[in-house]
């Protein structure tokens, strides 16, 4: 290839995400396309063309090689590329190759994020593979908000365990199997003929319940301190359930030193003075104990889980070889 001699011009790369709504470009995206001499997008179907195209836009479909995108910018021109989705690698390395080999004057080489991915913008992905999975598995297609709830427990236990081991990796991926749970059930929660929902109702839902629960941080009231945070969402709750009793709410099918702390937490909270109630058996003692915990701020089943694994490194150390 001969060494171009007129000015080299301007090659522009411009990505976008996928998971932004197409045509929400930025301000520099949208000035540099109704600037370019020249727009080119290999991929037909691409899914910022028709909004391209409502602006005014004129965009070629256009394959072409590094050298030829490099003729293309001779004269000073300006040629915009619009990357698909696979990012356009042959078209990139070949204008690398070109760069390094010192035969070619280069345009210059720009990358123009068009749209940015925001904090969160992942969840989108696993909302559509959910979507995709649903339709296209065979067991996942199959699966009903009973056939799922036992998986809901042992991914909660499972994170439980991941965060007091201290392993971040595990702690990953553990996050990412609840989180999995939940956008199942609100995908099978859409199939409902009845009283559907999505997975973006769930969220609503839960947003507007922390903003009413946190006026201290959205509204006109003042909290300094966890325990006055704690007071204001104890109140706003009380007004939202409307309960007879602290002891509604409070899930009975939960381990039972996790459900004997959490009615002890309730009595103590309300400052009713609750008698504990007189029995036989290991039972009541464990009873006494949970709530001997609680008021001193010790979670029982986190202290009684170290102990049982302290139990089971012994049960290893003399299982060992020679011990």
């Amino acid at each position: 290839m001969n060494e171009i001699e007129t000015e080299p011009g301007r090659v522009v790369l411009l990505t976008t995400s996928h998971r932004v709504a197409p045509g929400l470009l930025s301000w520099a995206a949208w000035r540099l396309l109704h600037d370019a001499d020249e727009v080119l997008c290999a991929d037909a179907t691409h899914p910022q063309l028709p909004y391209l195209r409502e602006a005014g836009v004129e965009v070629k479909q256009a394959s072409p090689t590094a050298e030829e995108l490099v003729r293309a910018c001779a004269g000073g021109r300006t040629v915009l590329v619009i990357a698909t989705a696979e990012g356009d690698r042959p078209l990139t390395d070949g204008l690398a190759r070109l760069a390094g080999s010192g035969r070619v004057q280069m345009p210059d080489l720009e990358l123009l994020p068009g749209s940015y991915d925001l904090p969160g913008a992942r969840l989108l992905d696993l909302v559509q593979v959910m979507d995709r999975i649903r339709a296209d598995c065979p067991w996942s297609s199959r699966q009903t908000h009973q056939s799922l709830a036992k998986y809901g427990i042992e991914e909660a236990y499972e994170l439980v365990e991941a965060i007091e081991e201290g392993d971040r990796d595990e702690l990953r991926e553990e996050l990412g199997d609840v989180l999995l749970q939940v956008v199942f059930h609100a995908r099978i929660a859409e199939e409902d003929e009845d009283e559907p929902f999505s997975v973006d109702d769930v969220v609503g839902t839960i947003v507007d319940k922390l903003i009413h629960r946190h006026p201290h941080v959205f509204g006109d009231e003042t909290a300094t301190t966890p325990e006055e945070v704690k007071a204001h969402w104890l109140r706003t709750k009380a007004i939202e359930k409307q309960r007879d009793s602290v002891t509604e709410g409070i899930p009975l099918g939960q381990p039972g030193l996790a459900l004997a702390a959490k009615l002890s937490s309730r009595v103590r909270t309300a400052g009713l003075d609750v008698p504990l109630p007189t029995g036989e058996g290991v039972g009541y003692e464990l009873l006494a104990m949970a709530v001997r915990a609680e008021a001193e701020g010790t979670d029982p089943e986190a202290a009684l889980r170290a102990a049982a694994r302290a139990y089971r490194d012994a049960v290893r150390a003399v299982e060992a070889p020679g011990a």
